[in-house]
């Protein structure tokens, strides 16, 4: 059985990007009988608010987008994460990272054409009389591999990265505690048993560290659809922090059905733009018809 799953981000109210997404992977799910799970995403304490993860349920459900099963919120399994966390440090692949935000975006520090800064690996190698001299709070961060990791991806195709080459080092903890996301989503989606991710194309490049984390902690990663994203029509994404096409100024205008016809106009799954109920899509679905390039509004 496919189980998927939502795992939105509750930060403020969702827009027409991560609505998009969230269709999508209802409708794969849906489409194939499987089961699907939420999870709210809330691990950053500076911007995720409960209220939104309330607002975030109701505004799915409007959609008609329901679910099986909903986790913990990422903030309440803060264990779990540890856990993972001291094995992951009991095979001394971890290490204790004191470089400031300004040290690791120096001039000086590798990139690559896109801009991606690549970690150097500058506190790898400290000792321990040079670690107990450091003041700064460290982040922790995993030790990569020089080797490619790859993923035959059930939209974009094969994608894949030499770890060492690509990010260097990453981390897993940040210096205030938090777990870092690729940690997270990893120890949450072998735990709920997922079987397929559908998420934005922008998440495609964090892939190859979560292969990495499922090797290391001895389990099968889940089939991946990385879908398009929807830009604005200067080429930017849509923001939450901007407020683009937010769903509160959407439904003022458009009942469900309109919105989820307009979505899968988008997507490539209608012909034309038209009203349609969630559950009459997925009894249609196909990847097959699903575009793979960025969408411009």
């Amino acid at each position: 059985m496919i189980v998927g799953r939502f795992a939105p981000s509750p930060s403020g109210r969702m827009h027409l990007g991560n609505l998009f997404s969230a269709l999508l992977a209802w409708c794969a799910v849906r489409s194939a009988d499987g089961k699907m799970i939420l999870r709210l995403e809330d691990l950053d304490p500076d911007r995720c608010r409960p209220a939104f993860c309330e607002q975030v349920k109701a505004d799915l459900l409007w959609l008609g987008l329901d679910w099986d099963e909903e986790m913990p919120r990422q903030s309440q399994r803060t264990q779990a994460y540890a856990q993972v966390f001291d094995r992951l440090q009991q095979q001394g692949l971890v290490y204790p990272c004191y470089c400031s935000r300004g040290e690791l975006h120096a001039a000086s520090a590798p990139h690559l054409a896109d801009g991606t800064w690549i970690y150097p690996g500058t506190c790898r190698a400290l000792t321990p009389a040079q670690r107990e001299a450091k003041t700064r709070r460290p982040a922790w961060r995993l030790m990569v591999p020089d080797r490619v990791y790859g993923v035959q991806d059930g939209l974009q195709g094969r994608y894949e990265e030499n770890l060492a080459a690509r990010c260097g080092d990453f981390i897993i903890r940040r210096s205030d505690g938090v777990y870092a996301y690729q940690l997270a989503v990893v120890t949450d989606d072998i735990e709920a048993g997922v079987t397929q991710v559908v998420r934005g194309r922008d998440l495609l490049s964090s892939t190859p560290r979560q292969l990495y984390l499922y090797e290391l902690m001895g389990q099968t990663p889940p089939a991946y659809c990385h879908v398009p994203l929807l830009l604005a029509r200067d080429g930017r994404r849509l923001s939450k922090r901007e407020r683009d096409m937010d769903l509160g100024e959407l439904r003022k205008t458009l009942t469900a059905p309109q919105l989820v016809g307009r979505l899968a106009w988008l997507a490539g799954l209608l012909d034309k733009e038209q009203a349609i109920s969630a559950r009459e899509l997925a009894a249609a679905f196909s990847w097959d018809k699903v575009r793979k390039e960025d969408i411009i509004l």
